[in-house]
């Protein structure tokens, strides 16, 4: 026997069993590309079929017409319905654009089965470039029931097909994914600019018809410009009256620019939670701008704020009541209404607002170019209106108040030196006034202010226009009473004040050497009601140069 006959009978058993798995092989090969394509050519035929019965679906669920301008069956990653270009347009509504549009979606089906029956449960959807289109508030009633699973009031003819195609009410979506979505609310004003939010994130859970869902978002606010990030739970949606919708959480509101508002400035951080329908939500927060500013000025002050409001989510109307905030050390609690003024651009703004305890430098801070000229304690009462407009808050600012400044002290030594004089020679102390004044023409500081009188202010105001009007204001120093009325202009800082300074000391009281000898005859003549002098005075000049007169 040769060696290759002595091989061949242990080599059989293994080359029959290789060409058995060989050509198993083959046959499995062969039926997975039968599979494969019997599957591709099945899904080819289930694809329309699944589509037309999702736009049916969807027609029934929500009394609209369809359009869906592409969608695909894929088991690439198990059973994937996708689509793109999905428009629902109410039968019974007119609009311009429609109600709700997708640019693209997509989901997993549990099997093949639920390629034919309507499914119960889909566990995610994805959707990228959700817009939804709310019409105006007259319009709404002929919406169909979004959250009922129900037509209209006015179902189509076909209703008994369309109770066919109606998907069950039980579905629930464990999770839907939004990316880029918009918000528009329409108004009933004809040209009147659409109330619009646009949300870059947003993730609902636990959707069902009719039910409440939890929800997650971050959104970019458009004005003032900044970070939005908010969790809790909306719904169960209410598609005839949205804005009766109920919602409840809790926001972030981070970076936000406020110099995207004209005429104001700084850095803004916000916190708080909300409740209750969207257009009557309670809103309770916080809110910290280290650098806030006003343009007129451009003085950054820390301004941080406690608040409690009522906001009407659909047209952003928004009531104060209170704002309890901190300006550096000055307390002010506002209260009042910002709202929206039709065919008007921007807000009517009214407020009541308390100020104290408080620093009169704190505001002069705030809305004057140069440093404070006066610095001590501040108590007023206003009320605070900015209409509508597209100016800057500074020239839309109309105040009307009342205020009291006490124990005031001015920064600029030239004023201070003015109130020492007018104490002194108000209190007979002519000597020492005259002291102070060879001081100052010295250049000596210090004893050009070594009195230091203390001034107390007080008196009303109307801020407008870009100046502020005194029609009441009482000046008072040691030994002197002033009454004025007159004008303060803000772009110049012009001074413009008429009135009366009652003094303690008679005139001749007032002066030195022989003038005091000679002014004792005219004495009477200025004494009146008491007061040792009354003369008439006249304030003109600016805020740094200000000039004083006896007489008008």
């Amino acid at each position: 026997m040769t060696p290759r006959n002595r091989l061949s009978p242990s080599r059989s058993p293994h080359s029959r069993l290789y060409r058995i798995l060989l050509w198993t092989s083959i046959v499995l090969a062969i039926l997975i590309i039968a599979t494969v394509i019997a599957g591709d050519i099945a899904l080819r035929r289930v694809g329309p079929m699944v589509k037309a019965k999702v736009i049916a679906a969807l027609s029934a669920r929500f009394d609209s017409r369809v359009e869906l301008a592409s969608f695909h069956v894929s088991t690439v990653r198990g059973f994937e319905i996708s689509g793109t270009g999905l428009k629902l347009w109410p039968n019974h509504l007119a609009m311009s654009d429609p109600l709700l549009e997708v640019d693209r979606f997509s989901f997993h089906l549990l099997g093949w089965q639920q390629l034919i029956q309507t499914p119960d449960f889909i566990n995610k959807v994805r959707v990228t470039g959700l817009v939804i289109h709310i019409p105006p508030k007259n319009e709404r009633a002929h919406l169909p029931h979004l959250g009922s699973g129900s037509a209209s009031a006015s179902p189509p003819a076909s209703s008994a097909n369309a109770d066919q195609n109606r998907p069950s009410d039980q579905l629930t979506v464990g999770e839907i994914l939004v990316d880029n979505a918009t918000l528009v609310f329409e108004k009933d004003q004809p040209g009147k600019q659409p109330l619009t939010f646009v949300i870059h994130k947003l993730t609902l859970h636990s959707v069902a018809a009719g039910q409440p869902m939890k929800f997650e978002a971050t959104l970019i606010n458009p004005k003032p410009l900044g970070d939005i990030a908010t969790t809790g739970d909306f719904g169960p949606f209410d598609a005839q009256t949205p804005a009766d919708t109920p919602v409840d959480g809790k926001y972030s509101f981070t970076h936000a620019d406020l110099s995207t508002i004209r005429g104001i400035g700084g850095i803004l951080s916000s916190q708080g939670t909300y409740s209750g329908p969207l257009n009557h939500l309670d809103v309770n927060g916080t809110t910290d701008t280290p650098d806030f500013s006003l343009a007129m000025a451009n003085h950054p002050v820390p301004l941080r704020t406690t608040f409690h409001a009522i906001v009407d989510g659909t047209s952003g109307d928004t009531h104060l009541e209170p704002v309890d905030g901190w300006l550096n050390q000055t307390h002010i609690v506002a209260s009042g209404d910002v709202t929206r003024s039709p065919g008007q651009t921007g807000r009517d703004i009214s407020l009541n607002c308390t100020v104290g305890p408080g620093r009169i430098e704190d505001i002069l801070q705030l809305t004057a170019k140069d440093p404070p000229i006066m610095n001590g304690p501040v108590q007023v009462q206003a009320q605070i209106h900015i209409p509508p407009g597209t100016g800057t808050i500074g020239s839309r600012l109309e105040v009307n108040g009342t205020f009291t400044l006490s124990d005031i002290h001015f920064t600029n030594p030239k004023i201070q030196n003015k109130v020492d004089e007018l104490s002194l020679r108000g209190q007979g102390q002519a000597h020492q006034a005259e002291q102070e004044v060879d001081a100052m023409k010295s250049g000596n500081l210090k004893a050009a202010t070594a009195a230091n009188a203390a001034s107390t202010i007080s008196g009303s105001f109307v801020l407008s226009n870009g100046q502020i009007g005194f029609p009441k204001l009482d000046y008072a120093v040691p030994g002197a009473e002033v009454q004025l009325m007159g004008r303060y202009i803000l772009q110049a800082e012009a001074l413009d004040f008429t009135g009366s300074a009652r003094l303690q000391a008679h005139v001749s009281q007032m002066v030195t050497g022989w003038k005091s000898f000679v002014l004792k005859a005219v004495n009477p003549f200025f004494a009146k009601d008491g007061a040792g002098t009354q003369v008439p005075v006249r304030i003109t000049g600016t805020r740094s140069h200000p000039s004083i007169g006896i007489g008008h």
